[in-house]
């Protein structure tokens, strides 16, 4: 079913649409600031080379905007033509093309669409990397991203009572030097904690800037990380990798008093829902899917104590995220669906359930 694309404000994609969008002071962005979210679909890992089917599914899901957060193609390259030819190859895929052309699309990236994979700050191609990026997602020359290091971003939908808050992380940019195992099992994943306090995840000025975003009236936020924040267990990246890191993000909402949180992640070649109770304020759930046209067997045993349900999910998917704001305790379900938009997993909490007691 096709429709005008004017609900949430259009992201101009490869001028294919148009992204209408007023800035509401220097640290926020807010699209269409009366459009109400009740439905917002993500995904992560598409490999450009592949077929692409299941954006039809994400189109019957009929979102009012779409998050695209990392691995959006595989490019791996030190070379800005390689790079600009793997999104090319996106913008050719003819359902991704039918559905840029319907719905608004929001994006941040991981190691792949930024360069090499398990890259942090150490690659040297990250200002090329990002022009193509912002070209590609077409972030207007107005926008505070030009203006900084990193893609990071923050925009805010709705009314005050219905007001959702999309943080958008850079993962890549800044992230110091990762810990590696001196042996490594086949499928293990090699990293482990690191013990140096100074290797950062989102360097000074990304975290002086989402702590400001954090303080900014919002009913519920949704922190996107490309990478994973519960999990814990596994050796493959993650914000535990970073410990102090990871405790730091957790640290923002305790000591502000800022609620109404939950994050969403990819990376990871399969799909979870995590919720992580233990020395929190209040329970934060996580919704992690990948890939789009990429899920993988790999890690079907991998533990995840946070984990509900006890399985993962490892056919291609999408994530779901719906808010029944109509009625009197907003009721949030977050869902991970297969390539025919069947729901594979899925959890649901009220509002007062993330709230801070």
């Amino acid at each position: 079913m096709m429709r005008a694309p004017s609900r949430v404000g259009t992201v101009l994609l490869m001028a294919a649409t148009t992204w209408f969008f007023t800035v509401a002071k220097a640290s926020a962005q807010v699209v269409d600031r009366d459009q109400v979210l009740t439905r917002i679909a993500f995904g992560s890992c598409a490999h450009h080379d592949k077929p692409q089917p299941i954006w039809s599914a994400i189109a019957a899901a009929n979102p009012d905007v779409f998050l695209f957060i990392g691995d959006n193609v595989y490019a791996d390259t030190r070379d800005p033509a390689k790079m600009q030819q793997c999104y090319d190859m996106l913008a050719s895929k003819p359902e991704f093309r039918a559905f840029r052309a319907q719905f608004p699309i929001l994006a941040t990236w991981d190691d792949h669409d930024y360069g090499e994979d398990n890259a942090g700050a150490e690659y040297p191609m990250k200002l090329e990397s990002k022009r193509i990026f912002c070209d590609f997602f077409g972030i207007p020359e107005t926008s505070p991203v030009h203006k900084r290091p990193g893609i990071y971003q923050s925009f805010a939908f709705g009314p005050p009572a219905k007001r959702v808050q999309i943080i958008l992380l850079d993962t890549r940019t800044f992230r110091g030097p990762l810990r590696e195992k001196a042996f490594v099992l086949p499928g293990r994943g090699p990293y482990v904690p690191q013990t140096d306090p100074s290797a950062s995840l989102l360097g000074a000025a990304q975290w002086e800037w989402l702590e400001t975003e954090l303080l900014t009236p919002a009913r519920l936020r949704i922190i996107v990380s490309s990478i994973q924040v519960i999990p814990e267990e596994h050796r493959w990246e993650k914000w535990a990798n970073l410990p102090h890191e990871r405790r730091r993000l957790l640290g923002l909402f305790a000591n502000h008093g800022i609620d109404s949180v939950f994050f969403i992640s990819g990376d990871r070649h399969f799909a979870e829902i995590s919720r992580l109770a233990d020395g929190v304020a209040y329970p934060l759930y996580e919704l992690t899917s990948s890939g789009l046209n990429s899920a993988r067997r790999r890690n079907q045993d991998e533990a995840n104590r946070h984990r509900i349900p006890e399985t993962n999910f490892h056919d291609d998917n999408f994530g779901m995220i719906t808010v029944a704001w109509d009625e009197d305790d907003p009721r949030i379900t977050l869902e991970i669906r297969n390539l025919d938009g069947n729901v594979a997993r899925h959890t649901t909490f009220r509002l007062r359930d993330i709230a801070a007691r």
